[in-house]
């Protein structure tokens, strides 16, 4: 049948969470009660990354590109771009509020300096079905790899490509998956982590809601590499929507007789299993992420061996995470000619970062190593909200550490990110400006690592209550200046003697933020003073007489109640009733509540 439209609706957990599928069914029902429903084609897509003006719909051939699109305006999108062949101008993206005309796409400056090979088809294709993915080149490269090479060209063609793992430490995948091809052992398996447990991280849970099928023709790559054929998929059980699209695709797959036996008649057999996670971070760590999958709890075991020696139930076992799988699939169509052109000497590719935080336009990013944190946060990103600072962004989650203004300009790969104190991560990318606390970040993180260390080694288990401890110390006012010497100490222990990379790791949000604002620590030290108000022991709250008008707005806000003052006459806060919740400030429309 000819479309005359294409209507392409978010369905990723952002765009679903604020009614994404209300507007599918709205525009599905509008699109029959119009009369015009064998003239449209609805389809449900994963993300499109631009996060901050989902739920968005796209309307082909027109590149219609309409943004915060709520289901009463289905009647309108059907009545008007289908029925009429005009556009709904006021949903339009707009570049500034005197723009009505339709910006494409790639004209959007969020999108323009990105480069999507991970994220090609999210937005793009329905994740449901595995057509659109098959069109789109999908198990081309899977193909190519069962009819026209041996294991040994598969990871010749990797190493020529110059991938390295995405999900931290950007280990060559080539080699990994070269050592397990070696290892000794009939039997082998392919692990895929999808555990992504980051705070503010949804690159992976995000592709495999767009694109789940590269994930699996990826994986089916890498059972014929190595000689295996079982694969599992780690995924936490708190992402329903990825679960339930890997169910359906894998299920695709098996009916196309590309999973199960005798792949498109190879004589090649590849089966795929979804095991849930609980939600354990430590289980990010390879090691713990096995043992979970053995029925056992998740905590790390000591390396060597590695898992490609001695993994998942002490066999040969690959583990990748989602985006590194994805990124071979498109190697092997493309070629690692294509893909080594990409990127930087030694970062190759892409990186897909989440971009969240005091950012104007959040969402999923995707760009060739070697880009700027400038260019993200600033050119892609829109800048700091509200026309505040920029005071630093924190990269690689509890794991990273926070990047300053003065290194913005330095290039996004794995070397420079390290050498400023941070890493890569799996790609969370947090922006903070100057209303944040560098205690109050530390603070969290560590809480962070503490509740989520498995206990297992002592660096870790006690390292993370003391320097908790201590910055709990620092927020209070309570601390004195030789605190931020143990926490140095603490933290360079804990780094170079925990067992895993959660305590050798969880330092680093403290040990950057000492490096870069120590001063700021000083103030909550020495001056008793937290000159954002996040640390509210630190804060006091106070009535200007000259500004205050007596309407009485704070004291009716005041929870406690600590506010006392006649009608139009200057009110007073009882500061030892005051429990700093900060609604008095808010409240007040004349800036007469002050914090100190």
């Amino acid at each position: 049948m000819a479309y005359k439209n294409f209507i392409l609706v978010c369905a990723g957990t952002g765009c679903e969470s604020n009614k994404g599928i209300e507007i599918y069914e709205s525009l599905l029902r509008e699109a029959e009660a119009q009369g015009v429903k064998n003239d449209v084609q609805i389809v449900k897509t994963g993300c499109f990354g631009f996060c901050e003006k989902g739920p968005i719909v796209k309307v082909l051939p027109s590149e219609s590109f309409y943004v915060e699109v709520k289901p009463e305006d289905a009647k309108e999108i059907i009545a008007e771009q289908v029925v009429k062949g005009r556009e709904v101008k006021r949903l339009l993206y707009k570049k500034d509020e005197k723009s009505a005309s339709n910006v494409k796409v790639e004209d959007i400056e969020f999108y323009q300096k990105q480069f999507r090979v991970v994220l090609r088809n999210c937005g793009v294709i329905n994740p449901e079905n595995i057509d659109e993915y098959i069109a789109r080149d999908g198990y081309s490269g899977l193909e190519k790899a069962l009819f026209k090479m041996k294991p040994d060209d598969v990871i010749a063609e990797l190493k020529a490509s110059g991938l390295r793992g995405r999900g931290g430490a950007g280990f060559p995948t080539f080699m990994k998956w070269d050592l397990t091809k070696k290892a000794p052992g009939d039997v082998k398996y392919v692990v895929c982590n999808a555990d992504e447990g980051d705070p503010g991280a949804y690159m992976n849970r995000s592709t495999i809601e767009g694109d789940p099928h590269s994930l699996l023709e990826a994986m089916a790559i890498c059972g014929y590499t190595i000689g295996s054929h079982h694969g599992y998929i780690y995924i936490r059980a708190e992402y329903p929507l990825a679960v339930e699209r890997l169910k359906i695709a894998i299920k695709q797959a098996k009916d196309y007789g590309l999973l199960g036996k005798d792949i498109l008649g190879s004589g090649f057999d590849f089966d795929i299993e979804i095991r849930l996670g609980a939600g354990a971070f430590v289980c990010g760590e390879e090691t713990a992420l096995l043992q979970s999958l053995e029925g056992k709890r998740g905590m790390p075991t000591p390396k060597p061996p590695f898992p490609a020696n001695c993994g998942l139930w002490k066999k040969p076992t690959v583990i990748n995470n989602v985006e590194t799988y994805v990124n071979v699939a498109v190697i092997m169509t493309k070629g690692a000619a294509w893909y080594s052109k990409i990127g930087t000497e030694k970062s190759k590719g892409t990186k897909t970062f989440a971009l969240t935080g005091k950012i104007q336009n959040s969402g999923l990013v995707e760009v060739p190593m070697g880009t700027t944190l400038r260019d993200i946060v600033f050119d892609i990103g829109g800048g700091i909200r509200g026309g505040r600072k920029f005071k630093g962004v924190q990269t690689g989650g509890p794991s990273g550490g926070i990047i300053t203004e003065k290194s913005l300009d330095e290039p996004i790969t794995y070397e420079s990110l390290s050498a400023l104190g941070s890493m890569m991560g799996s790609g969370g990318m947090i922006i903070m400006d100057e209303d944040d606390c560098v205690v109050d970040i530390a603070k969290f993180y560590m809480a962070f690592c503490c509740d989520e260390s498995c206990g297992k080694c002592a660096p870790c288990r006690i390292g993370t209550k003391q320097m908790h401890a201590i910055l709990e110390k620092i927020s209070k006012g309570t601390a004195v200046e030789a605190d931020l010497d143990k926490l140095e100490k603490i933290g360079k222990s804990m780094t170079k003697a925990s067992l895993c990379m959660l305590g050798g790791s969880a330092a680093n949000p403290t040990l950057s933020t000492l490096k870069h604002f120590r001063e700021e620590y000083l103030e909550h030290i020495r001056d008793h003073k937290c000159r954002s108000g996040k640390c509210k022991d630190l804060v006091v709250y106070e009535i200007d007489a000259s500004k205050c008008i007596g309407c009485g707005l704070c004291a009716r806000r005041c929870p406690v109640p600590c506010i006392a003052g006649e009608k139009k006459q200057p009110h007073v806060i009882d500061k030892s009733r005051c429990i700093k919740c900060g609604e008095c400030f808010k409240a007040c429309k004349f800036g007469a509540v002050a914090k100190k």
